[in-house]
């Protein structure tokens, strides 16, 4: 079922809300993994805001979806996620990172209300999510485990062997989205280690896998119920084409995007993007 205009709008908003926050607490802090972060703020948007229902309340029962972010350094985005479902408050989203927070640079389950998996050493992430979908099949649970992995993590062998794991156990309440924002740490993915097509790997290690556009989010959505509606028992896949940086130009563009130390000049600029992006929302009242 396709999104209705309300409900686009509903999560469109809701990415920009994201976004805005994922800015201020970084810029309040000076530093950090920017660009990963901003690459799956729709992707969020779209999980949170309409296809699984999280709160505190849900969250703290047993019987409900799972999230694994195991891009871990991607953790500002989430916790701006969270504190906009009312997980905790600003200055506890604006503690990130500092001496004796509980909202560390990647995300750890027993500091962070909200969060499901420690997550920061690449690769291990998707394994518990594996591990998670695994353990609710065995309940015969209707619910589903969500994970975003890295293009640049899938370097790591373990996610491969994740991904073995769940086709072998036709793991369908699996869905994996694979944030191909073409670049990593070190440069861009085909410099380091080139991942070739994502859609023809997955499907040839036995996933179910489509492709859209990150910024998409009708697609995006369209591309989660088409999954969750296909009669395979195979686990799903949805390739994220991405930039790093996404929604924020001044960041799209810059060559080296994954971890920033801002200086006067580009905190001027995240300024103006941040203004941007209220002005976006002033307008959209």
């Amino acid at each position: 079922m396709a999104l209705a205009e309300v409900q686009f709008q509903e999560i469109k908003n809701f990415a920009r809300e994201i976004r805005i926050h994922t800015l201020e607490t970084l810029n309040q802090l000076g530093f950090g993994h920017y660009g990963g972060s901003l690459s799956i703020i729709e992707t969020l948007a779209v999980l949170y805001g309409k296809v699984m229902p999280m709160t505190p309340e849900i969250f703290a029962t047993k019987d409900r979806d799972y999230f694994v972010l195991s891009k871990g350094h991607a953790g500002p985005a989430l916790y701006s996620t969270l504190y906009l479902k009312g997980f905790f408050d600003k200055n506890f989203l604006h503690s990130l990172n500092q001496n004796g927070t509980r909202l560390p640079s990647h995300p750890d389950r027993n500091l962070t209300p909200g969060i499901d998996m420690t997550t920061g050493s690449l690769g291990q992430g998707i394994s518990v999510a594996t591990g998670i979908a695994y353990g609710k099949r065995i309940e015969s649970s209707p619910h589903y485990t969500y994970a975003i992995v890295g293009d640049g993590e899938l370097n790591e062998g373990q996610c491969w062997e994740a991904f073995q794991f769940a086709a072998h156990h036709k793991l369908r309440n699996l869905i994996v989205f694979i944030d191909d924002n073409k670049k990593q740490l070190d440069g861009t993915t085909d410099q380091i280690c080139q991942t070739q097509d994502f859609v023809s790997k997955m499907q040839a290690f036995g996933f179910e896998a489509v492709r859209v556009k990150g910024e998409d989010i009708p697609a995006i959505y369209d591309a989660i119920i088409q999954l969750q509606e296909s009669s395979s028992d195979k686990p799903k896949a949805i390739i994220l084409d991405t930039v790093k940086g996404q929604g924020v130009p001044f960041l799209e563009n810059m060559e080296a995007n994954h971890h920033l130390r801002l200086d006067a000049e580009m905190r001027q600029q995240l300024v103006e993007a941040i203004e941007h992006l209220k002005a976006e929302r002033e307008a959209s009242l």
